[in-house]
């Protein structure tokens, strides 16, 4: 079930357009968050915190990302309808989303996708997504069917080792002048590329999910360089999204990152996770994502950081020991 007056917020997460909603919302959820997620609530209790004293969004602590490993971090008590669960190699402790709301998620990735990238009916949307496809729990597989099923092109689809048909398809989508997104996990993308060149200028190309292990990391800059010159195009897209998120970051080029009007990014001191850097310095990024209204909204991710003027962000790698993990980090 629900708690009271948390149903009524819902709506507004996907209705925000300036500062001030946003932090008027991501107050409401953290005060309904620090009584109903009990990880949560044991968590800044722990630190001290008193819920009911914090009145600026500055002050609200951030639940280190590894809960999600230890705990069933939920607000609610309605059952799970999905549990999404992060990759990883063998024997590392994944983590798990329990999400008890998917209409919460699908109006999430539908809007932030459409505030980039515009309707998806229209659009051809490729998917190379093989070390996906070949587990089960992955949020981006959810979401990609979900946009698949939207897309009225008859050429959408999934492919995992068939790259001739793909670079069959690329070539007839081209020449047919149609709108394309690819979107592939970063190793498959370069398989392709040793098989096959392209010079497709208008093609949408989306990276995510880095190596999964099969491939040495690399810069983004080399990376980006070897997919701009194999698919000809000027600039390669990136999403920046996890299993403990129900929002996705966009990048349209250089690795830099902008969120939806509902999440924001935040850094942190690495030496001292309990205080906040300003906008000129390099951090640990925290992210708030009002999406996660039904688990929590407020999170320390093992992720490195930059901001950047109007809210963007850069990924610059990870903390140390931290697990290589699919959320589209590249070694910097």
């Amino acid at each position: 079930m629900y708690f009271c007056g948390v149903k009524t917020l819902i709506p507004q997460l996907f209705s925000i357009r300036d500062e001030k909603q946003f932090n008027e919302t991501a107050l409401a959820v953290f005060k309904h968050q620090a009584a109903a997620c009990m990880p949560y609530h044991q968590f800044i209790t722990n630190l001290g915190v008193k819920a009911a004293q914090i009145t600026h969004v500055a002050d609200i602590p951030y639940l280190p990302i590894s809960f999600f490993k230890s705990h069933s971090v939920v607000s609610n008590t309605d059952p799970a309808e999905v549990v999404f669960s992060s990759s990883g190699t063998t024997g590392q402790i994944q983590s798990r989303h329990l999400v008890t709301d998917l209409k919460v998620y699908e109006d999430s990735f539908n809007k932030a996708f459409t505030q980039f990238y515009g309707q998806i009916e229209n659009t051809c949307l490729l998917a190379l997504l093989p070390s996906y496809l070949e587990r089960d729990g992955s949020s981006l597989i959810y979401m990609i069917d979900s946009l698949l099923n939207q897309s009225k092109h008859p050429d959408s689809g999934y492919f995992l080792h068939n790259h001739e048909e793909l670079y069959q398809k690329l070539n007839a989508l081209k020449t047919a002048g149609q709108k394309t997104i690819l979107i592939g996990v970063t190793y498959a993308l370069l398989d392709f590329l040793e098989l096959y060149q392209l010079d497709f200028p208008d093609l949408i190309v989306m990276e995510t999910g880095g190596m999964k292990g099969k491939r040495k990391e690399m810069v983004r800059e080399e990376l980006h360089a070897i997919l701009k010159n194999g698919f000809g195009v000027e600039a390669i897209h990136s999403e920046y999204g996890m299993t403990e998120l129900l929002s996705q970051a966009y990048s349209s080029g250089n690795g830099v990152f902008d969120c939806p009007n509902w999440m924001k990014i935040v850094l942190r001191d690495t030496n001292d996770p309990l205080t906040l850097l300003n906008s000129t310095q390099t951090g640990g990024i925290n992210i708030i994502d009002l999406a996660n209204i039904n688990s929590c909204s407020f999170i320390a991710t093992q992720d490195l950081g930059r901001l950047l003027p109007g809210g963007s962000f850069e990924v610059l790698g990870r903390f140390d020991n931290a697990d290589i993990r699919g959320c589209n980090l590249l070694v910097q």
